[in-house]
């Protein structure tokens, strides 16, 4: 945790928070974050028109270095990784067989290594599962949350801020839209559907551009004076309410709180950064291509604006949300946004009208048609 004056400790407010680092980490060393610095809705505003720093640490962070790294992950993943180079990052999914979300990582390759980052309490399960399938291939996964810690520049000037650590000229997000149903086999270029550029930080580790900011993974050891470079320079730091305020109102699904274990990539919008259309086989890949070329996922992930008059608390994720006494979907991640208010994102069923009268326990919902 960045430990300045007025830092609450996720753990501090909520024992049970998903928002930390997994038993083995802490065992380790790894510390908790903050889930704000004493003003999370301020916090907010600096997030939305100029920069802050967020402190994500508590992400679990995988190595696989080796030569067969890249194809092999290719024929494992959903993303079309064969043609990614050294500084380029991407996005990824581990899909059960029968197309269910099961992992989602973000991805970032050096030339030497490719750089995982995932969900707290994730990158066990991951690794548990890239072991289960070396065979022998050369590869040599491994955990490095314990020596690496990812921190997040978050807002529209984030790009600039970060010339401050030597790192400029990062272009925007290269995404590749998503076909239509039913598209021919070969119109979609063979790349990774989305591309994040990538340099190398001087005090070692990366900067990835993503669409909310710059993503910096730091060595450990080099973690403090990193945020003492940034700090020094006028970038104020953020807690994690802010941060999952700002990807609440940009509607991108957290993999495991805005998911449950029936979700498939199409219902929570993870096609267009994480799944290739056309790759060919990877497990899972049936039901994608399915869903697809229907054109109708079960279910649909949406922003949900919430009454606030029965109560100021947000429900918590898993929380179903009913329409006329029964159940359409659950509640995902939950925040008071500083302009939107109380919202929450949720995955309904796709027959579920825009001004349908929701309702979560006794807390009335609407849908933002946006």
């Amino acid at each position: 945790m960045i430990d300045i004056a007025g830092a609450v400790a996720v753990e501090a407010i909520d024992e049970e928070s998903r928002d930390q680092p997994e038993p083995a980490h802490r065992a380790a060393g790894v510390r908790g974050v903050a889930a704000h610095y004493g003003d999370p809705m301020r916090e907010q505003r600096t997030l939305d028109t100029g920069v802050g720093l967020v402190d994500r640490s508590h992400r679990g962070v995988l190595a696989v270095p080796g030569e067969e790294r890249i194809g092999w992950l290719h024929t494992l993943t959903s993303q079309h990784l064969a043609t990614l180079a050294a500084w380029q990052g991407t996005e990824l999914l581990v899909l059960s067989p029968h197309g269910h979300v099961e992992q989602h990582a973000m991805v970032v390759e050096d030339g030497e290594t490719t750089w995982l980052d995932t969900e707290p309490g994730a990158a066990t399960g991951l690794l548990s599962y890239l072991e289960r399938m070396r065979f022998f291939s050369k590869v040599e996964p491994r955990d490095a949350t314990a020596d690496h810690a990812l921190l997040s520049l978050v807002g529209p000037q984030a790009a600039d801020a970060v010339a401050v650590l030597g790192v400029t000229g990062l272009a925007a997000p290269d995404i590749v839209a998503v076909p239509g149903p039913k598209f021919r086999s070969g119109e979609l270029a063979a790349r990774p559907t989305v591309v994040y550029d990538a340099k190398p930080l001087p005090a070692g580790g990366w900067a990835r551009r993503v669409a909310l900011g710059v993503d910096l993974l730091v060595p450990r050891p080099a973690m403090d004076r990193v945020v003492a470079e940034l700090r020094g320079n006028g970038v104020p730091v953020a807690g994690l309410w802010a941060y999952e305020a700002v990807r609440v109102a940009a509607r991108q699904a957290r993999v495991g709180v805005d998911t449950d274990h029936r979700t498939i990539p199409a219902e929570v919008d993870l096609i267009a950064p994480a799944v290739h259309l056309d790759k060919g086989c990877y497990r899972g890949q049936e039901t994608v291509a399915r869903v697809h070329n229907m054109g109708r996922p079960p279910r649909r992930l949406v922003l949900l604006h919430l009454d606030g008059v029965t109560t100021d608390q947000p429900p918590v994720a898993g929380t179903p949300v009913t329409l006329d006494g029964r159940a359409v979907g659950f509640v995902g991640t939950a925040v008071h946004h500083h302009e939107l208010g109380q919202v929450t994102l949720a995955v309904v069923k796709r027959n579920v009208p825009d001004d349908a009268r929701l309702l979560i326990g006794d807390t009335a919902a609407a849908i933002d048609p946006a």
